[in-house]
């Protein structure tokens, strides 16, 4: 059995658990409270139990299958938070670590060798159009922004699908690294996403880039009527 690590806060360590267990940080996060109004839940391959409170805390013990993944406490006030705290531990150093240490074994891919279903994708490609995202209600009844960008390399172009945060994180022009992601399909149309569990990052130190990293569009014929 795993307790709460010392110097390591419940907001860091559900984080951890999100990242390492691929379970979304908003279903965890209500998956806590619902286990501490009726004991026990599910969330994604996890299941969760409350095992008892104190005047500030909860017992909780979070299990895979038959095997005890880990049994530590977590403030009353971090489960009162009107949003999910669990998105501010998301960028800590042990969320870096452990993703570097996975993503050691990806590869790096061109946009026209990508296929719908392909897991643990990463590459490099340049932002071309960033639409104005759309507010949505999720299943939670929480509203989230989405949209879709237009990234290209060399090779082609590709939809990359954005929410939230990760919408202002880039902008038209930024080169990107993409880690860790999946191609889908999304009415009839191939897209990339990052997930849970993915990364992106703007690569600003690159300077101009070279020509085959410009607009693929611009080498395709002017059609008219």
């Amino acid at each position: 059995m795993r307790p709460l690590k010392n110097k390591v806060s419940a907001g860091e360590y559900l984080a951890f658990l999100s990242t390492k267990h691929e379970v979304d940080s908003d279903e965890l996060f209500y998956a806590l409270i619902s286990a501490g109004e009726k004991r026990k839940t599910r969330c994604g391959n996890l299941s969760i139990e409350c095992r008892g409170t104190t005047q500030d805390r909860a017992i909780f013990l979070i299990m895979k299958d038959s095997r005890v993944v880990a049994q530590f406490p977590v403030p009353k006030a971090f489960l009162l938070e009107r949003s999910n705290p669990i998105k501010d531990f998301m960028k800590t150093d042990m969320i870096r670590r452990h993703l570097n240490k996975k993503n050691k074994g990806i590869h790096s891919f061109s946009i026209r060798d990508l296929r719908t279903g392909m897991n643990h994708v990463s590459l490099k490609a340049k932002v071309l159009e960033i639409p104005a995202p759309k507010r949505v209600v999720t299943r939670f009844g929480n509203y989230a922004s989405i949209t879709n960008a237009l990234i290209a390399d060399e090779t082609g172009t590709i939809k990359l699908c954005l929410w939230n945060e990760q919408i202002t994180s880039i902008s038209t022009g930024d080169t990107i690294q993409i880690e860790n992601a999946r191609t889908c399909k999304f009415r009839g149309e191939r897209q990339l996403s990052i997930g849970k569990k993915g990364t992106l990052s703007s690569t600003q130190t690159l300077g101009a880039q070279p020509a085959e990293m410009q607009d693929p569009r611009a080498h395709l014929p002017r059609i008219t009527s």
